[in-house]
């Protein structure tokens, strides 16, 4: 069976890649129920089972797709997870991807939000989270390296990693306007034919075989439902748009735009169409608006959410789900604040990752033809370059508060930069997060072992009192 799944197609069909739709639904499954890290992690964990293990598409491939969902508002490694699903098995293979690839997520921060709006904080939970962290620090770390070792084959790439860092890290630069500045770079190297723009280039400092194209179950062929179809696109966007929107005119209808499901609905249905550059650049704006626009959180409390989201498997801006619960179960009248917490944690989910799927199915397949131009590939892959340095500015802001109790805002060149206050190191968790990247780095050690050392260790050490 395995190798029926990942052997090279040497017929012309486009159709006979060979892998069973049931195949593919468990295996969906397992990256869905490995997405730890945040984008960063989540991509390597996709590219880790898809392409080095079973190698169903290619490295060329995968990063056209990730190049794509990098220039869409939302999660892009839900939307790198539809577009592969959807490449493979056609409308139901995107669908059942994208929607495995949330499920685990909303489910650990539904029960995660009961237990808070019960209980609040709770010791074990909390010494749970702090283990966590310094595994999720690892893997994004790891991420990093992996993917950057894959992305920046030459000096000009590493070049533009390097400037993206420093402009967003430094300086403040908006992502749009970095990912913008990239692709310009990037396009006009591909029309220049210059030689750092047009593949090729050493297998990076991870010393690992590529996998190209033509060795994978898919080959370098077109499906046949990948092929632009203006008919197809306007029926299956019509359809998503129509589910998207639907909940929020009924809401409007029925309840009035001062209802807090109707505010939920719309807030967040805003956000998935601005929150370009990933979870990050959106939740500070978040967190204001929900604690002193709406009153939906308490100050304090979206760094409990975010602490959850970034422990619990699925996208970081799952988040959001624990800000529509929190503002249903203080505000929602007429109904038992527990359901309406539940329901308008739902409502949230919903209206925040069902404009996903209906941005890679409108523009996926019309970017999938354009995969042999050599300046839009030039474009694509010095954005990827560039968002090699913005996650590295996301892995120095998550090791900023998971290795130290505080940060401090020094203002440099009309902005503030976040530093750490050194004396607030946290020795347990510098500890946890050695021992985990020496687990990965030194001995290969799986995300899910471990993740599972990694909590054991917190809730001891915080049982013991010396963490």
């Amino acid at each position: 069976m395995e190798a029926t799944a990942t052997a090279p197609i040497a017929g012309p069909s486009p159709r006979d890649h060979g892998i069973p739709f049931g195949e593919a639904l468990r295996v969906w499954a397992k990256v869905a129920a490995l997405s730890f890290g945040g984008p960063a992690g989540q991509i390597a964990m996709m590219h880790r089972v898809l392409v080095e293990e079973r190698r169903w598409i290619g490295e060329e491939r995968f990063l056209h797709a990730l190049n794509y969902c990098m220039l869409l508002p939302g999660p892009e490694a839900q939307q790198l997870a539809i577009y592969i699903g959807w490449l493979l098995h056609k409308t139901k293979g995107g669908l059942v991807a994208g929607a495995l690839f949330v499920l685990p997520g909303l489910v650990a921060i539904m029960a995660l939000s009961w237990v808070y709006a019960l209980f609040g904080n709770v010791p074990f939970v909390e010494a749970l989270f702090f283990g966590l962290k310094a595994a999720v620090l690892a893997i994004v770390l790891q991420a990093v390296v992996r993917i950057g070792s894959r992305a920046l084959k030459n000096n000009v790439m590493r070049g533009i990693a390097a400037a993206s860092f420093v402009a967003i890290f430094f300086l403040g630069v908006p992502f749009p306007i970095i990912i913008l500045a990239a692709a310009i770079a990037g396009f006009l190297g591909g029309r220049a034919r210059h030689p750092a723009f047009m593949g090729g280039g050493s297998h990076g400092a991870s010393g690992g075989k590529i996998v190209r194209d033509a060795e994978t179950a898919l080959g370098e062929h077109v499906p046949d439902h990948a092929r632009p179809s203006l008919a197809w696109s306007l029926r299956i966007s019509g359809a998503l748009l129509a589910l998207w929107l639907a909940p929020i005119a009924a809401l409007l209808a029925s309840v009035g735009p001062g209802n807090v499901f109707t505010q939920i609905a719309l807030f967040f249905s805003k956000m998935a169409v601005v929150t370009f550059g990933g979870a990050y650049a959106v939740l500070a704006y978040v967190a204001q608006q929900a604690v002193e626009n709406y009153g939906w959180l308490r100050p304090g409390e979206m760094l409990d959410g975010l602490g959850m989201a970034e422990t619990t498997p699925g996208p970081l801006i799952i988040v959001t789900q624990f800000v529509g619960f929190m503002g249903a179960f203080r505000q929602a009248t007429g109904l038992p604040p527990l359901l309406a917490a539940t329901l308008g944690g739902l409502l949230t989910t919903w209206v925040t990752f069902v404009p996903c799927f209906l941005w890679i199915f409108l523009g996926a397949p019309f970017i999938e033809k354009l995969r042999g131009n050599k300046a839009l590939s030039a474009a694509l892959a010095a954005i990827t370059a560039a968002v090699v340095g913005v996650v590295l500015n996301l892995a120095v802001w998550f090791a900023l508060h998971t290795l130290f109790h505080q940060v401090r805002a020094l203002p440099i060149a009309g902005r503030t930069l976040d530093v750490p206050v050194l004396s607030t190191l946290d020795p347990a968790a510098l500890a946890l997060t050695v021992a985990a990247l020496v687990a990965m780095f030194r001995f290969k050690s799986g995300v899910i072992p471990t993740l599972g050392a990694c909590a054991a260790a917190g809730v001891a050490l915080r049982l013991s009192g010396l963490a």
